[in-house]
């Protein structure tokens, strides 16, 4: 019956054998050796989020300069690595659309699932501008899109926020203010721009729409007040979720207009940063690239994406780097959001860090928000990144890859500090020591 069978049943065994067995079986320790419970890595975000559109904003107006600049002579012009003035000002203003547009699709990873959206508006008015936004945000939904000002052709912006634009006729600036531009565009989002005095739209890009949100306030103070920081994971996870901003210059300060730079200097360090960073090596060094012209790094063979090419291996040395300098400066909660969470604003910001460099070099002053802390543009790490551009330029030469370039006599940056007197010297005999170096194999571990 069921009472014999249960009464047969010894709960408590008497001799140790059964009692060491019963121990042995409900032993936690080992259970947890069979069975460890998972662990998942604090690095790696559960929500994830993607840009899936691109607007584009050219307000260039070809071959008529503003009213409140004077440009010297010569100065920078280059838009998107082309002079617009060398063909029509129809003509300029489309093909350099085309080519902006064409550098931000490199950023693109080719596994990505749907291409971007991308919509231009070049010499635009307000409503051009309105149209471009509410596309994006009705084909984006919840997801970010990107906004690329271009105020090269119109005045610097007001310090009541507004920036630049044109009327129908193109006769006449028009005023766009930036909170209208934001309720347009939606969050979350992130705006580029490339303008002088871009810093003064600072305030009003990262201030709350709605008076009755204090959250913008608070996450600010989060950041800049060391003593406030103990909610760092709350305020990165909202700095993404909202607008994100890069500017090159503050609120008082003009773009850089050397003419051995392009004019949209900012655009060509955030887009093609490894063409720039190269071409500012050069000219930062004469003397110990032996006379490169500048141009010449075009020439460097490979591809970006193959690691075995010389171009494919310094554009991973570059990311390697840049990511390295973002972990050692920035939180960690803010790093993971920036850098592992959207590939776009991933590129976005380590090629802002190189842009913080160089314009830093030409007496101007990045601005981002969420805001860079210092000691990004001079930091230890950024020799090694010199390192790779010398070592790969100077054994290019060397193998005669890169052609055989004529000596000049380069004048280095008037802001640099230096005072170095370049001595104009045959180009074999400056580069003896130079091209002494073993030669190097790019894609294998041992390049830098």
């Amino acid at each position: 019956s069921v009472l014999q069978r249960v009464s047969s049943f010894n709960l408590f065994p008497t001799n140790q054998a059964s009692r060491s067995q019963v121990v042995e079986e409900e032993d936690p320790r080992k259970t947890l050796e069979k069975h460890p419970p998972k662990i998942l890595p604090t690095w790696r975000l559960k929500d994830r989020m993607k840009t899936v559109g691109v607007g584009l904003v050219m307000a260039l107006n070809v071959g008529t300069d503003p009213p409140d600049i004077t440009k010297p002579h010569p100065c920078a012009k280059l838009q998107c690595w082309m002079d617009p003035c060398s063909i029509s000002r129809a003509k300029a203003k489309e093909k350099i659309g085309e080519r902006l547009e064409a550098q931000y699709a490199k950023w693109q990873q080719q596994r990505a699932a749907k291409p971007l959206k991308y919509r231009r508006a070049l010499d635009p008015t307000v409503e051009d501008v309105r149209a471009l936004c509410l596309g994006l945000r009705r084909q984006a939904r919840n997801e970010r899109i990107l906004l690329h000002y271009n105020g090269h052709g119109v005045p610097r912006p007001t310090a009541n926020g507004e920036i630049w634009v044109f009327d129908r006729n193109h006769t006449q600036y028009i005023p766009l203010s930036i909170t209208d531009l934001r309720q347009w565009m939606g969050k979350p989002s992130i705006v580029v721009l490339d303008c002088s005095s871009a810093g003064i739209l600072m305030p009003f890009l990262t201030a709350p729409l709605d008076s009755s949100d204090s959250s913008a306030a608070y996450i600010s103070n989060q950041y800049t007040n060391p003593a406030v920081n103990d909610d760092m994971e709350g305020a990165a996870s909202q700095w993404v979720r909202d607008t994100i901003v890069l500017c090159p210059t503050s609120d008082k300060e003009w773009l850089p207009m050397h003419p051995d730079y392009p004019a949209d200097i900012f655009t060509s360090c955030l887009t093609t940063p490894i063409k720039m960073a190269l071409r500012w090596f050069v000219r930062r060094n004469p003397q110990s690239m032996g006379g490169l012209k500048p141009d010449a790094v075009d020439e460097i063979p490979g591809k970006a994406n193959d690691r075995k090419t010389p171009l494919g291996e310094l554009n991973w040395i570059f990311t390697a780097v840049t990511d390295s300098i973002a972990w050692n400066i920035l939180p960690k909660p803010l790093f993971q959001r920036l850098f592992r969470q959207d590939l776009l604003v991933a590129s976005m910001f380590r090629n802002f860090l190189l842009a913080d460099r160089i314009l830093r070099s030409l007496n101007c002053s990045p601005q981002s928000y969420p805001p860079l802390p210092p000691g990004v543009w001079d930091h230890p790490l950024w020799q090694a990144w010199d390192l790779a551009c010398e070592t790969c330029l100077c054994g290019l030469m060397r193998d005669n890859i890169l052609g055989n370039h004529v000596l000049i006599k380069m004048q280095p940056d008037s802001d640099c500090n230096r005072d170095e007197n370049i001595q104009t010297t045959a180009v074999h005999e400056s580069q003896k020591s130079i091209f002494a170096r073993p030669k190097i194999e790019f894609g294998s571990s041992s390049s830098v």
